[in-house]
Parts: C-alpha cells; sequence; structure tokens
C-alpha cells in the first residue's frame, strides 16, 4: 500500500497529502510530454521569428547597430541606467563580509560590465564569464568577461544552460558559479528571452529600402533633363555620338552640335509630393524603433506639435524601462554576491547591491511647505524624511532663533491646573518681579515711554509685523535695542498681566 506523502513547512510541522497526490510536488506539464514539442536533440531551438524565418542566428542583429537612429536610441536607453548611483548596503551582514564584497566590486571594470549588462534586453540574453582568483584568504571574482550570446543555447528539458563546442556542438553544461546570465522577460517556452532588436529589424530594413529607392527617386527626378533633337535621317553612330556629347554637357555644362540640332532642358514638375512619401516612410520607421527601444516616441521624435503633457507621460514610460533595466542589474550582482559569500562566507546575512538616482527637491512642494510653515503648521522630522528623502543623521532639530520666536500666550489665571510647570523660559523671576512691584510702578512702565510700543504690540498679526512697525516708527534705532525693546514690553506685558490676576 502506497504511503502518504508529507510535505514539511517547518521543522515540527508537515502537511500530509493522499499517496494519489503526489503529482502536486512534482511536474506534470512538460515538454517531453507535450503533444506540440518535438525535440532533434539536447537544447531548444530559438523561437525568435525573425530568426526561424531568415535561417539566421543572433548575429544579423549586430548589423542593425550601424543604423544611425537604433545606435542613439539604445545609447540613450543605457545612458538612463549608467547615470545612476550604486553601491552596496550592508544591511544585517556583518561588517567583515560587507568589506569584502566593497572589495570586489571597487576593482572591477564596473563601468564595463554594466555597458554589457545592458545588452540583455537587445539580445533577451547576455552571458558573463566569471574569472575566480585567490584573493588572501578568500576566493573572489578577479573578472567579469560578456560573451556571444550566439555560443549558448538553452536545454530542451530543463532550461539549462549549454556552450555549444566544436567537439559539441549540441551543447554541454557549464560548471556551477560559473555563468551569469541576466534574461529580459524570459517565459518557459521562450528562456532566450525577448530580443528589443527583433522588433526593430523590419523597420530597419523597410528604412534601407526606402533611403535606397529615394536616392533612385533623387537622380532620376531631382536635376533637369537635356533633351536633344537632331534632324531626321541621321545614322546610329551619328545619334551616338549626339547622346555623348549631351552627357558631356550634364557633366561639364559646354557642348556642340551641329546647326541644325537643337537641345532643351525639362524640369520634372510635380514630383515634391512623391518625394514626401519616402520621407514620411523613414519617419514612421524611426518612430517604431523609438517605441521598441525607450517605450516612446518623443524625447527622439519631438515636432512642433508636442505638448508639455504628452511630454511628461512619455517621461514616465522612459523611467519605467530605466526602471525595468536597473533591475536587471541589480539581480545580476546580487546573484555575484550570493556566489561569493557561498564560497567564503558560512550561513551569514549578505549585503545587497543597488541602484539609486540623486532626487532633486520638488520646489512646488518645498514652496507650498514654506507656505504652510509661515501659517504657523510645524512639520515633523518624519515628515521631512519622507517627503524629501532625508535620513535620520541628516536632520538635526535645532530651536529657532531668539529672535525669532514669538513667545506664548501667558496663561494668566493661577487656577489653571492644566497649565504645565514652565510656561515661560523665566517663571520664576516673572514671579518675583510681580511680587516685588506696586500697581503703581506698573502705571508709571505702562503709561511710560513703553505705551506706544505696548499698543503696536496689541495691535501687530505676528512678531514679523510687529518688529517691522518698531523700525519704521524708530529708524535711529539699531535693530538689537528694538528688539529688546520689544521683548522688554512683552515682558511688562506679561507681568501687567499676572498682576491684574492676582487681585
Amino acid at each position: 500500500m502506497a504511503k502518504n506523502l508529507k510535505l514539511w513547512t517547518s521543522e515540527h510541522d508537515f502537511v500530509e497529502f493522499p499517496a494519489a497526490s503526489g503529482s502536486l510536488t512534482s511536474e506534470i506539464a512538460t515538454r517531453n510530454r507535450a503533444i506540440d514539442f518535438y525535440s532533434l536533440g539536447m537544447y531548444l531551438p530559438d523561437p525568435d521569428p525573425v530568426l526561424r524565418r531568415e535561417g539566421k542566428d543572433i548575429r544579423v542583429y549586430r548589423q542593425l547597430l550601424s543604423d544611425s537612429h537604433v545606435t542613439a536610441c539604445i545609447m540613450s536607453r543605457k545612458a538612463g541606467v549608467l547615470s545612476l548611483n550604486w553601491g552596496v548596503d550592508r544591511g544585517k551582514s556583518a561588517s567583515k563580509v560587507t568589506k569584502v564584497i566593497q572589495g570586489v566590486f571597487q576593482k572591477l571594470d564596473m563601468r564595463s560590465i554594466l555597458t554589457q549588462i545592458l545588452n540583455t534586453p537587445l539580445y533577451g540574453f547576455q552571458p558573463l564569464e566569471v574569472i575566480w582568483g585567490k584573493v588572501g584568504d578568500y576566493i573572489l571574482p578577479v573578472d567579469v568577461i560578456a560573451k556571444p550570446p550566439e555560443w549558448f543555447v538553452f536545454g530542451a528539458v530543463d532550461n539549462a544552460f549549454l556552450f555549444r563546442t566544436k567537439q559539441n556542438f549540441l551543447g554541454e553544461p557549464v560548471p556551477d558559479k560559473k555563468f551569469l546570465v541576466p534574461q529580459y522577460n524570459p517565459e518557459y517556452n521562450n528562456p532566450y528571452g525577448d530580443r528589443i532588436l527583433s522588433k526593430c529589424f523590419w523597420p530597419v530594413a523597410f528604412k534601407k529600402g526606402g533611403f535606397k529607392f529615394w536616392v533612385i527617386f533623387t537622380e532620376k527626378y531631382g536635376g533637369a533633363w537635356l533633351v536633344g533633337k537632331h534632324p531626321r535621317g541621321l545614322s546610329e553612330q551619328e545619334t551616338s555620338a549626339f547622346l555623348e556629347k549631351l552627357n558631356d554637357m550634364v557633366q561639364d555644362a559646354v557642348a556642340v552640335i551641329p546647326d541644325d540640332s537643337t537641345v532643351e532642358i525639362h524640369e520634372a514638375a510635380g514630383k515634391g509630393a512623391s518625394a514626401e512619401i519616402y520621407s514620411k516612410l523613414i519617419e514612421v520607421c524611426n518612430a517604431e524603433i523609438s517605441k521598441a527601444t525607450l517605450g516612446q516616441t518623443l524625447t527622439t521624435e519631438l515636432t512642433s506639435t508636442g505638448s508639455l503633457a504628452a511630454a511628461k507621460t512619455h517621461l514616465t514610460v522612459r523611467d519605467e524601462v530605466i526602471e525595468a533595466d536597473r533591475n536587471i542589474v541589480e539581480q545580476t550582482f546580487n546573484k555575484l554576491i550570493d556566489w561569493t559569500c557561498e564560497l567564503n562566507f558560512a550561513d551569514t546575512e549578505r549585503p545587497i547591491w543597488s541602484m539609486w538616482a540623486d532626487e532633486d527637491v520638488d520646489s512646488e512642494k518645498a514652496a507650498r511647505d514654506k507656505t504652510l510653515s509661515d501659517a504657523g503648521v510645524k512639520f515633523t522630522k518624519v515628515y521631512f524624511q519622507k517627503a524629501y528623502g532625508f535620513e535620520d543623521d541628516d536632520i538635526e532639530e535645532v530651536g529657532a532663533p531668539k529672535s525669532q520666536q514669538m513667545p506664548q500666550a501667558p496663561s494668566f489665571s493661577e487656577n489653571d491646573p492644566g497649565a504645565p510647570a514652565h510656561t515661560f523660559p523665566d517663571q520664576k523671576a516673572i514671579d518675583d518681579a510681580v511680587n516685588s512691584m506696586t500697581p503703581q510702578d506698573m502705571q508709571d512702565q505702562m503709561q511710560g515711554v513703553l505705551k506706544p510700543v505696548i499698543d503696536m504690540i496689541q495691535n501687530g498679526k505676528d512678531y514679523n509685523t510687529i518688529l517691522e512697525t518698531l523700525t519704521n516708527a524708530y529708524p535711529d534705532m539699531s535693530t538689537d535695542a528694538i528688539q529688546q525693546m520689544l521683548e522688554r514690553a512683552i515682558f511688562v506685558s506679561e507681568l501687567w498681566g499676572r498682576l491684574h490676576a492676582n487681585k
């Protein structure tokens, strides 16, 4: 009797399946059993429709790079990723492990390797051979070399990565931890990946044909025609001689002809509209190439009919393309880190390789926040970290300068149980001043030189407005003196309120 299948979910727990359900943990739909798959060897044929139709390999796509528009679009796409910053994030890994990994990337030719990895979307996949070496006490990658994709195939059974050699044309398995193989949108039936250059093949072909016929059209109708007329009855030899004189006239602009012959110049009128056909064809082909490589056309086919809204939309699409390429690069280098840690550090947390862009401050958001802050809104440290990407160590909480601090409105009642113990910075000094001053002293202070200042305070909206009013009222007084007067007036006002509250 068949035993039930036990699938362990943890060290102590498992889920039991009936014996008949053992297929839950195994693969049923395989190529060997599929009705529509027949393999003639160990490797899976490349399903690329262009290559199968033309009977060629991936090398045909390299010829497309001779097209100036294809090259410009590819350079623009790669530049979007190459302009990003990159680094190793320690995370929870040990400092020793992080230091070793950082040393690996410092010694590699990162610019060249990054450029090669970014060929992955062009050819579907990009093999990179890792050269390992003994560095001190560790086995580390000392070089990463890109290899031609046409040298490799994928296994027919399990999509295993195979190297086709002269001795084994069907392909042989490669050693473990030897080849990094980034892929662009791979599928089970297509481990070779999705190729951008495959989508550019026909636009480039039609574009070349359009240029060829456009040149022929220009040669035929771009210049004037010379029509020679000669008397009837000339021999074929004389006619040929006359034709040669016309050809010489085209080159030299001079000719000698019999006096009974004539030469007329005719221009091809009305052919401008016909010439536009070739121009439109090339524009359409370039637009298709732009869409295939960049995901949009506006940044490469900018015309006077473009709009700001359309530009923002297209730029957003292009950012998504850059994000996809960045993910390919990060996954490739993090796989290299995994291999390095497996060879040198057992059972340890691993650092993460990542890329990021320097974000510009959103001027609209900053202006809005300043307006709200001037209106009295106080933002927290957490808000600044979320809104502007600051880290904990980037922000130092410092109180506002004394000259810009508006004293809190005093709580004049002694019976306020909810009032804090230190409502004022110098609470004790205020209490002592209240107890030492008589009402007549306070009256003299209020009716004296401070009365105009106190009136300004009562009529002012905020501290800055009051300070500006004082400056206009006392233009000859220094700023420090005005600030001292304002502080003294506020202090006396608080004493007056406390004195009346005590009564």
